[in-house]
Parts: structure tokens; C-alpha cells; sequence
């Protein structure tokens, strides 16, 4: 393709066309991802130069140093007036790849992205961990952005982000919030919520719970008086539990797991699903740790914790079929793509065919 590939012009296009995210590898064609589908350009494969003169427009001379070291690394980069970017470097066969994530200017609130509302009530607990979790591009760290946001607009807090790297940039409003990004202002998670405890927070987001290490200080930190939010890379509540018990079976003993089960607050699962006439509706599994729930979990009984979020008809507690029965009651999506993306596709194919009691007992507190 040679020096007359220009980056900015073809995020712009990318802008336009509603792309997610954009991958660059050298040897191939850009391509884009638009409603949760991979789309190829019909462009010339970019070369070595076309290459080098993108990371010479997104990545700081330090980051242009620590690639030629490493081969991941993650680091933003920003259009004025247009959109900022997560930037993943990484290699791909030998070959030098990037992915940038788009992170839009404007925080999304919960009605933007179409969220159950009741996700609201989520912050306004005082102290305790809420975890947000789905698989890669599911919109965790939209979600996120949207209740811290919204923390900011209605209460006087400190908010501390500790992120790999910074996404949304907020604005001051009622809160004071700051900003942490991993390997510029802090090294770990672990070690930035143990600094963070230091800073008078009110509120500490972790941008993710990837280890018993992070998972520890976020414990400590909810049970010194702090709400924890963050995120895990699960498909569903029940699986995060287990998850999270997992990083401890080495530690046998009931009170490290009574610890979590005390200061889990709730767990949401998201999944984007593609809608009837373009674009991307949520479908959110809810499991809010009320007594009943915090009982079966400290039994180690996840299955009567499961039928317990099929039997509610209340939004504090609702599965993942539930959710995606509602997008499909509403026609925002077709029976195919429900049975396709729910994880229990027996269960969803009885709501489908009316067998399912619970599927009539569906509100419009449901709908996403």
C-alpha cells in the first residue's frame, strides 16, 4: 500500500461506518468489527512501512520503546473531536497487529445502552464488591463507565479508577474522581487499590479481577468500608462464583469464603446479541446477594441459587435466558439468534415454545 495509507482519515471512515473496533496487521487488509461482525476492506494489504507509520501516529516515543520489547502491550490514543482508542499491540505469527477498541468522548448513561435500571440501585450501596462480567467486546467497561458516571452525578464521593489502560475520562461533577492507569501512575491492580486505601476513596474501580492477589485487596478494601467495582472474564453469575471460589481452594478454610460471600454485593453477566434491523441489544443476567442467595452460597449450593433467579420475577434477580426471551418477546432480536447465544438452549427453546412457567410471568422491568 506504501506511505499513502493515512490512519486518521481511515478511523474517520471507520467512525462513520459504526465500527467497534478496527485491527491493523501487517501483510493484510484493515478490518472492522460492526454489530458484533468482523467485516474485511477491500483494500491492498498494508506493508511494512504502512505499519510503522501507524504506530508512529498512536504510540508515544516510551510506547514505541517498550513494543520493540514486548510482544503485548496496551495503551490508548485519541482524535480530538472524534473518538479515543484502546490500543492492544501484539503479534500475530511473527507479524506485528494491532486493535483499537473505540472509546466514545461521551459517557453512555444506563437508558443509552438500553441497561435494566434497577443497575442503578447498584451504587448505591456503600461498601462490598460488584463485579460486571461477560466475554470480550460484551460491553463491560461501558457498563462500568455508565454506573460510575452516574455515582458521580448523584452522590459526593471520591471515585479512584485503576485501569490497564484509562478508557472514559470523566468530568468532575458531584464526586472528585481519580484517574489510575497501570504502568503510568500505579504497577498493579493489587498494589493500586492497596495505595488506593491510602487516598480517602469513597469508591474504587478495578478495571479487572484477574488473579487471588487483586481479588484479595478488593475483599480488604470493601471490608474497610469501600464499594469495589470491577470486572471478570466469566459468561455467567453462576460461573463468577465459582470463579471466585476457585481463587481460594487451596485456602480450604469456610472463613475466607464466608469473607467473599459477606462483601459480594451482586454479580451482573452481559452479552451483546445482534438486533432484527442492525446494531447490538444487551442481554444481563442479575444476582444480587440477598440473604436467601448468601445462604445457598455459603452450602456451596449454586443449584438452588440458580432456580432461585429462575423462579423471581423481581430485577434484582434474573438469568440470562430471561433476559434474552425478553430482547426476543420485544422483537429486537429472532428466535435464532436466542437459541444461539443462551448457554442453556433447552431451557430457551421451552420459554420459546410457552412450556417455560416463568416466561409468562415476564414485565416490563425486564425489558433491555
Amino acid at each position: 500500500m506504501g506511505s499513502d495509507f493515512n490512519l486518521n482519515e481511515f478511523l474517520l471512515k471507520a467512525h462513520k461506518a459504526h465500527a467497534s473496533d478496527v485491527h491493523f496487521r501487517e501483510g493484510k487488509a484493515p478490518s472492522l468489527r460492526v454489530d458484533g461482525k468482523i467485516l474485511r476492506t477491500a483494500m491492498t494489504p498494508l506493508d511494512e512501512e504502512d505499519f510503522e507509520n501507524i504506530l508512529a501516529t498512536v504510540a508515544r516515543k516510551d510506547i514505541l520503546e517498550s513494543i520493540r520489547m514486548s510482544n503485548n502491550i496496551d495503551f490508548t490514543y485519541e482524535i480530538h473531536n472524534l473518538s479515543r482508542y484502546r490500543v492492544n499491540f501484539c503479534k500475530d505469527l511473527g507479524m506485528p497487529k494491532l486493535t483499537m477498541r473505540v472509546i466514545p468522548y461521551n459517557i453512555p448513561t444506563l437508558e443509552d445502552l438500553s441497561l435494566p435500571l434497577y443497575l442503578g440501585e447498584l451504587t448505591k450501596f456503600n461498601n462490598g464488591i460488584i463485579l460486571v462480567t461477560g466475554p470480550t467486546g460484551s460491553g463491560k467497561s461501558t457498563t462500568l463507565a455508565a454506573l460510575v458516571d452516574l455515582i458521580n452525578k448523584e452522590q459526593q464521593k471520591h471515585i479512584i479508577t485503576i485501569e490497564d489502560p484509562v478508557e472514559f475520562l470523566y468530568t468532575d461533577r458531584k464526586s472528585l474522581i481519580t484517574q489510575r492507569g497501570l504502568g503510568v501512575d500505579t504497577e498493579t491492580f493489587e498494589s493500586g487499590i492497596k495505595y488506593a486505601l491510602r487516598q480517602d476513596p469513597d469508591v474504587i474501580l478495578v478495571g479487572e479481577i484477574r488473579d487471588r492477589e487483586t481479588l484479595e485487596a478488593a475483599i480488604e478494601a470493601s471490608e474497610t468500608g469501600h464499594l469495589v467495582l470491577s470486572t471478570m472474564h466469566t459468561n455467567s453469575c453462576i460461573q463468577t462464583l465459582n470463579r471466585i471460589l476457585g481463587f481460594f481452594e487451596d485456602k480450604s478454610s469456610s472463613l475466607i469464603v464466608q469473607r467473599v460471600i459477606n462483601t459480594l454485593r451482586a454479580t451482573v453477566s452481559q452479552k451483546l446479541l445482534p438486533k432484527v434491523n442492525g446494531g447490538l441489544a444487551a442481554a444481563v443476567e442479575i444476582l444480587t446477594v440477598t440473604p436467601s442467595i448468601a445462604d445457598y452460597l455459603s452450602k456451596n449450593n449454586f443449584e438452588d441459587v440458580y432456580l432461585l433467579m429462575q423462579k423471581s420475577k423481581f430485577p434484582n434477580l434474573t438469568t440470562m435466558n430471561t433476559s434474552i426471551y425478553s430482547l426476543l418477546k420485544h422483537g429486537l432480536i429472532t428466535q435464532e439468534t436466542a437459541v444461539e447465544y443462551s448457554d442453556n438452549k433447552n431451557e430457551i427453546e421451552q420459554m420459546i415454545r410457552g412450556i417455560y412457567h416463568g416466561a409468562k410471568n415476564m414485565t416490563d422491568d425486564n425489558i433491555i
